[in-house]
């Protein structure tokens, strides 16, 4: 049995690991590994996750299910994933990596494109269903949750009847390339205020956006 000081180093312990793992974010975007989709609508998730990575200039490193990356923000660990699954399997990495480090649900944020929203609008939200998207749909099944934070970047529905498929994976138009530098500037803002200022400060000052 352990000693009376023996608890206490115990229960110390464990508070201080719980509040670590507190401080700690996953942010996962999601995308299709390879050339040929590199600059597509459908990977905006990586395409965030590369413009951030400049900005703080970090290096992505080849890790089990992903490409992995990490910063410090504020006191906050932020850790950056791009799942090597392709987008169907999103779940089996987002899983694995939650896991690992220790995350607890409610400080993961998977970043998704959305047909459903103007170009470019930004929306957070901590629960839905997965709108027909199959990263989200595997997403929600390895969490067997649809109660876990989505950073949605909306890509328009400007496509003919029987045309998304080639839509989503097509690459942007000239004019949302212009636009695209200023929302990426503010999709990194949300992140960060995602892991500072707690989601529903951040909902308010962003959705819509």
């Amino acid at each position: 049995m352990l000693s009376f000081f023996g608890r206490i180093l115990s229960k110390k312990k464990k508070d201080q690991e719980s509040d670590n793992s507190m401080k700690k974010f996953l942010v996962v975007g999601l995308g299709n590994i390879g050339p040929k989709y590199h600059n597509t609508r459908h990977n905006i998730g990586f395409k965030i996750l590369d413009y951030l990575a400049e900005k703080e200039t970090l290096t992505f490193e080849t890790v089990k299910l992903g490409d992995r990356a990490e910063f410090k923000y504020k006191g906050r660990k932020f850790i950056l994933l791009k799942p090597s699954t392709f987008m169907n399997l999103s779940g089996k990495a987002v899983n694995y990596w939650l896991t690992k480090e220790k995350i607890p649900l409610e400080n993961l944020l998977i970043i998704t494109d959305d047909l459903n929203l103007p170009f470019g609008t930004i929306r957070l939200k901590t629960k839905g269903s997965d709108g027909g998207h199959n990263g989200l749909k595997d997403i929600q099944q390895q969490l067997n949750t649809n109660k876990y934070n989505r950073f949605r970047f909306g890509i328009s529905d400007e496509f003919s009847k029987g045309n998304q498929i080639n839509y989503v994976l097509g690459e942007w138009s000239e004019d949302e390339k212009k636009q695209m530098p200023e929302r990426l500037d503010k999709a990194i803002e949300l992140i960060k205020s995602f892991g500072t200022a707690g989601v529903s400060n951040t909902m308010n000052n962003f959705n819509g956006k």
